[in-house]
């Protein structure tokens, strides 16, 4: 039996997304989400937890993000978890988890923003090239 790599968050952007093409004119689409949580302490005061996400869009979906995303619009995500590691320039080893995102759903466009309907755009795992295909894309 294959293992299973599956996420599903809902969040909002924490900035506009940035875009990239790679060689042969693939486009990344990357951005932080941020997923929050409320719950009563152990005074009864109402607490909020926030986490933030590292996501990565590829293809079609990065498309999608360029054109209708911006900081604050809401979506729906599932995708897997990536570990990626490199050595920055002082040779100290980064470690970088992201989320590959697979399907997008935009909830809440927010203030005037136009977006598409509320149907779940897929990607699929085609679209993702190799790790070896992405040694220009690392931050060093």
């Amino acid at each position: 039996m294959a293992g299973v790599n599956k996420v599903i968050l809902i969040g909002h952007l924490g900035k506009d997304p940035e875009i990239r093409s790679i060689e042969g004119g693939v486009k990344k689409a990357s951005f932080s989400l941020a997923t929050t949580e409320y719950y009563k302490n152990k005074n009864g005061e109402r607490t909020e937890s926030t986490e933030w996400h590292n996501v990565v869009l590829w293809r079609g979906l990065a498309e999608l993000a360029e054109n209708y995303l911006r900081k604050g619009s809401q979506v729906y995500l599932e995708g897997r978890i990536k570990y990626r590691q490199y050595d920055d320039k002082d040779g100290v080893k980064k470690y970088i988890t992201e989320i590959n995102g697979d399907a997008l759903t935009f909830l809440g466009g927010g203030k005037g923003q136009q977006t598409p309907s509320e149907q779940p755009i897929k990607g699929s795992s085609e679209d993702n090239p190799p790790m070896e295909d992405l040694s220009d894309d690392l931050p060093f």
